[in-house]
């Protein structure tokens, strides 16, 4: 699964032009917009994130709340279960089913932790894209609006795939990793008139060899820990891994 990502482009410009392929022409960020900057932050806080729709580059909050929530007690509880959405079942989860036909964008990260397990003890890894610095996650997103307060709230999961060879040594019990979009099929993924077969399709694991990954310290496994530091992506090998 996906829980924790890199996300270190703060200029709304550069992530534009990253994503001027796939985004209309007419769009235009404004250039006094900062984006936020983490060494590493985790979906359990929820964090606001720029998410790239097939209209635009929006900011959107990690956690997905389904429209049919009936409060905003549900919807915090529901924002907890909802930081991925299973590729395999995305079809057929109520919390998903809407949002996976119509409403997929893109997040671009630069990396993301995973930890192997191995006697008991837990090996934090940073995974990146050998192609890309920047490289898209699937996601889908929604939007909930609070009945009472008629608050609305922008929210948004990553699909997750089985793992491939790479992501099975390292997410080595539930093998598991997130949905990787090649740059070339990014604005595939979020097209909004795909069918169902076309968008499964797009759903798989990605290529293990335009991929790399290397161990940090585990100081990055406690939520106790202030992580977003720069010494979250600093490697530290452990020699009973070899």
């Amino acid at each position: 699964m996906c829980y924790n990502v890199v996300f270190l482009e703060k200029r709304a410009q550069e992530y534009q032009e990253r994503y001027k392929a796939v985004l209309p022409d007419t769009f235009k960020m404004d250039n006094d917009v900062e984006l936020p900057f983490y060494y590493h932050v985790s979906g359990f806080v929820h964090p606001i994130l720029p998410i790239v729709k097939h209209d635009g580059i929006f900011p959107y909050q990690w956690g997905l709340i389904p429209p049919w929530c009936k409060d905003i007690a549900q919807a915090k509880d529901m924002a907890k279960l909802t930081l991925n959405a299973v590729g395999e079942t995305v079809f057929e989860k109520p919390s998903f089913r809407n949002a996976i036909k119509q409403q997929r964008c893109l997040l671009g990260i630069e990396g993301f932790f995973e930890s192997r397990d191995m006697n008991k003890q837990k090996y934090p890894y940073v995974v990146k894209s050998k192609v890309d610095e920047i490289f898209s996650l699937g996601c889908i997103y929604e939007e909930w609006t609070d009945r009472e307060t008629r608050e609305v709230y922008k929210t948004f999961s990553i699909v997750t795939t089985p793992a491939n060879p790479l992501m099975e040594k390292i997410h080595n019990l539930k093998k598991r990793m997130p949905l990787i979009i090649p740059r070339e099929l990014e604005g595939e993924w979020i097209k909004p008139e795909l069918t169902k077969e076309q968008i499964k399709d797009l759903i798989k694991p990605y290529d293990e060899n335009k991929m790399e990954a290397y161990t940090v310290g585990k100081m990055v496994n406690n939520a106790k820990n202030y992580r977003n530091v720069p010494e979250a992506l600093e490697r530290v090998e452990y020699p009973e891994l070899n």
